[in-house]
């Protein structure tokens, strides 16, 4: 390169970077303006460092008068259609810019977010990203409407359930205090059931609350089947004998979990005396542990006859205690055992599922090896 090219090239730079300056010291006053002007402002200034390129080395490129006036008109014409076109597709970009601003709008009155067609990659990307939230948010108030109904009926179910025990404490009190009553110890006895009853039903109402508040511990270690089957079935026996209901055990040896010895000890507890309420007498239930895979899995099968298609997907739901049918007796629980299960198990990073098989219900809880 000569020293006369080098002069052009050095002048040509200087003019156009000045014109750069200017045009992005205007675009940063003028941000707020449209899309539209702003795109014309670019083609201004690409077309205007031009024209003060030439204009700064015309006489370092030994241009006639003539040649000069005729770059001028060039970049002039050249500087009116950029700047057309470029307010063209500043028109398509603003247009597409309020589809996406419309549509956005639908969202906050509808929850929905449909995203308009044929948009920049730019817009594209955001339609994505606001269809995206407005599915976290339809799921969100969906969750949001499940856990005000959950609470809802949990608030009528322990009025309910609260009610009728502390009715009958109340009467029987009042007998005592009357001294009215021919078998005094019968009273007391039917008074600590109630009571002892009330408590559990407490226990229950603080321990779901812990596992739905977050504040959960839980104390790993890493666990025998076996032994957690084992504990289980001594505290569930005396109940399964009372009630004629034999229980078939079998636990796979040398089969570890990760998880709090307590917490999963009363899940399988849970499973047990529930299976033992609702089967007969002379019945038999089944419990199982085995590895499959990268889970274990803990299942008890009883014989109650099966539950509606209709209840399956409400059996973890708080305070549900089942169709008549599935409890022959009256004997239905407090209807936070099987709550209180899935909570525990979620905690471990399990799952917990229920189907009807033949002569009853098959409970199934997978945890991690």
């Amino acid at each position: 390169m000569t020293k006369d090219q080098v002069e052009v090239v050095a002048i040509a730079a200087a003019w156009s970077a000045g014109i750069g300056v200017v045009g992005l010291l205007i675009a940063t006053f003028t941000r707020q303006l449209s899309l539209r002007w702003r795109f014309a402002l670019v083609a201004l200034v690409a077309v205007a460092g031009v024209v003060a390129g030439v204009l700064g080395t015309a006489r370092a490129m030994f241009l006639s008068d003539h040649d000069f006036e005729v770059v001028l008109w060039v970049s002039g014409v050249a500087g009116l259609v950029a700047t057309g076109f470029a307010l063209l597709v500043a028109r398509e970009v603003v247009q597409e810019s309020k589809a996406v601003q419309a549509a956005a709008r639908r969202l906050g009155d509808s929850g929905r977010f449909v995203a308009p067609d044929g948009s920049a990659s730019e817009l594209t990307a955001l339609s994505q990203e606001l269809t995206s939230t407005s599915e976290k948010l339809a799921e969100s108030r969906s969750r949001e409407r499940s856990l005000e109904s959950s609470r809802r009926e949990l608030v009528a179910w322990v009025s309910h359930d609260l009610r009728t025990p502390l009715a009958g404490l109340r009467a029987m009190a009042e007998a005592l205090e009357d001294e009215i009553v021919d078998d005094p110890k019968r009273y007391h006895r039917q008074i600590r059931e109630n009571v002892d009853k009330m408590t559990r039903m407490v226990d229950d109402l603080f321990e779901l609350s812990r596992i739905h508040s977050g504040v959960f511990p839980l104390q790993l270690d890493d666990l025998a089947l076996c032994e957690l089957i084992g504990d289980a079935v001594v505290e569930s026996d005396p109940m399964a004998r009372s009630r004629g209901v034999r229980l078939d055990v079998f636990a796979e040896p040398d089969t570890y979990v990760r998880g709090d010895a307590r917490e999963l000890s009363r899940v399988i507890s849970n499973l047990m005396v529930n299976a033992i309420r609702h089967t007969p007498d002379d019945g038999s239930i089944a419990v199982n542990a085995r590895r499959i895979g990268e889970h274990v899995e803990i299942s008890v099968h009883d014989a109650c006859g099966g539950i509606s298609e209709d209840d399956l997907p409400r059996v973890f739901d708080v305070a549900w205690t089942g169709a008549p049918a599935r409890t022959p007796d009256g004997a239905g629980g407090t209807g936070l055992g099987l709550a209180i299960v899935r909570g525990i198990v979620e905690a471990h990073r399990g799952t917990v599922t229920v189907r009807n098989v033949d002569p009853g219900c098959l409970f199934a809880v997978r945890l991690p090896a």
